[in-house]
């Protein structure tokens, strides 16, 4: 025993010396956009744009859905949201789920998560430590190797544990760092960051009524961003402080677009577009900005690969690392997300290229509505208000609203970056459209993606937003109602 123990932590060292510690930090709902390193003016975001100073910025990186916890699911699964067994909002992963994250701790790697979970308790053991801000906002010590009962800091943001994370790792091996925010999921208040942000700062997206609700709404959206920003620069100080910043990757995404009507849980780029940055100073020169495409399912086979490991059979993505050596690398050519049930039911796909995109909306009975937090917000009571008046919303303003909707959108998101001109329909790009739906087509073949048989019920009212709790807790169905292979392509 005493033999082994000192095998391991001889390996443990050499793991150190020559593999990177890796941090990978999740925004909570936030925008792609909606920071100062992809051109927004006005957002107080100088951490994470700092680490797009000193590392890469991708250009065009998509995750696998539009949703919380499917969105996570796939990412440390690696695999598309339908194989993963929790593609609906708040189905935990099954037990035996394979995560990147057990193989980096038997490669010698200690494994953290800090902040928000959302992964169910089936998983928990693949780290070494887990300090989950809780719903009752505070952090408690859930993992293997962490002391239960103990409560830390009221925990608004959900970050308040990252540093202390990071400050109490094994000094004697590389570390995995899983560091999930609660900011800027909703709900909003006054005093996240001071000063705050004010109204003229606010980019009102034409699917949105520009009202004073509405700013005040994004406001405190920006608000949170900028007090996640806060967080990110005390980790990046704490590298710092610990000398270890020049071996250290950091990935800084989100789990999917903002909590307001048109984009979170949409197939636009508003629900399943990415920031994504990099920062690796012993591997990636500053300053760089990369067009070529990335997926949230490719982070599983990047990460083990970055460890030295081969990729598990079962990740459905390929490596980013490529990309990193030369931001001319293609490795990919299109990027899949789905669209499943949260809070309301839908079902959708989507095939995305730097140009084009196709949406499959599998139910085109049922409207766009946003999500339940969305749709509590000043932002849908604006749109609430105003529709029916004359001249009180635009067709873009009015697109959650509208059923039946189209069951193909097809984009050209250089020349119509926020979606609205449907060209599904144009013979023009007829040629081009059925392109893309063979593409659909083959990923729903090769991933053996299929169609429920039984739609499952709203937990919400999808006007009033009030709840129908029967919904809440909802079992898998059976396989026979899951499963229906045949794909409308």
């Amino acid at each position: 025993m005493k033999t082994l123990t000192l095998f391991l932590t001889l390996l443990g060292s050499v793991f150190a010396a020559d593999r990177p510690n890796i941090i990978l930090i999740i925004a909570d709902d936030m925008n792609w956009d909606d920071c100062g390193a992809y051109g927004h003016p006005a957002i107080k975001t100088p951490n994470i744009d700092a680490l797009a100073k000193s590392g890469m910025t991708f250009q065009h990186a998509y995750l696998t859905a539009n949703s919380c916890s499917p969105s996570r699911a796939s990412i440390i699964t690696g695999r598309y949201p339908h194989n993963t067994g929790a593609e609906q909002l708040h189905w935990p992963l099954p037990a035996e789920s394979l995560t990147f994250v057990e193989k980096l701790k038997s490669a010698g790697y200690y494994t953290a998560a800090a902040g928000k979970w959302h992964l169910g308790e089936a998983v928990k053991d693949r780290f070494n430590d887990v300090f989950e801000a809780s719903t009752a906002g505070f952090i408690l010590p859930t993992g293997t190797d962490a002391k239960p009962g103990k409560m830390v800091a009221k925990s608004p943001s959900g970050c308040e544990a990252w540093v202390s994370t990071l400050e109490n790792r094994p000094k004697d091996k590389p570390f995995f760092l899983w560091l999930a925010a609660l900011d800027p999921h909703r709900a909003y208040e006054d005093g996240a960051l001071d000063p705050p942000h004010q109204s003229k700062d606010v980019r009102v997206p034409p699917y949105s009524p520009d009202t004073p609700e509405v700013r005040e709404d994004y406001r405190l959206y920006y608000d949170e961003i900028g007090r996640l920003d806060q967080y990110v620069g005390k980790v990046v100080a704490e590298l710092e402080k610990q000398k270890v910043t020049e071996n250290t990757l950091i990935l800084f995404i989100s789990d999917n677009g903002r909590p307001f009507p048109g984009d979170k849980t949409t197939l636009y780029d508003g629900g399943i577009r990415t920031p994504w940055i990099v920062k690796w100073p012993a591997s990636i020169k500053p300053n760089q900005r990369t067009t070529s495409l990335v997926s949230s399912v490719d982070i599983a086979p990047s990460f083990t690969q970055l460890a030295g490991l081969e990729p598990a059979k079962s990740f459905e993505g390929v490596s980013f690392l490529p990309i990193l050596k030369d931001p001319k690398a293609v490795t990919r050519s299109q990027v899949f997300a789905e669209d499943h049930w949260h809070d309301y039911e839908d079902h959708g796909r989507a095939v995305v290229t730097q140009r084009w995109k196709l949406i499959h909306n599998t139910y085109p009975d049922l409207p766009n509505t946003p999500s339940a937090d969305a749709g509590r917000s000043p932002s849908w009571t604006a749109i609430q208000k105003l529709k029916g008046l004359s001249g009180g919303l635009t067709p873009a303003q009015e697109r959650c609203l509208t059923k039946p909707r189209a069951e193909f959108e097809f984009y050209d998101l250089k020349n119509d970056p926020f979606e609205l001109n449907n060209l599904a329909g144009n013979k023009d790009y007829r040629p081009l459209f059925l392109e893309y739906k063979h593409l659909l087509k083959k990923q729903f073949e090769a991933t053996k993606d299929y169609l429920p048989s039984k739609r499952t019920p709203d937990e919400f009212d999808r006007e009033t937003g009030a709840p129908d709790h029967s919904v809440r807790k909802r079992p898998r169905p059976s396989k026979k109602d899951m499963f229906q292979t045949n794909g409308k392509y």
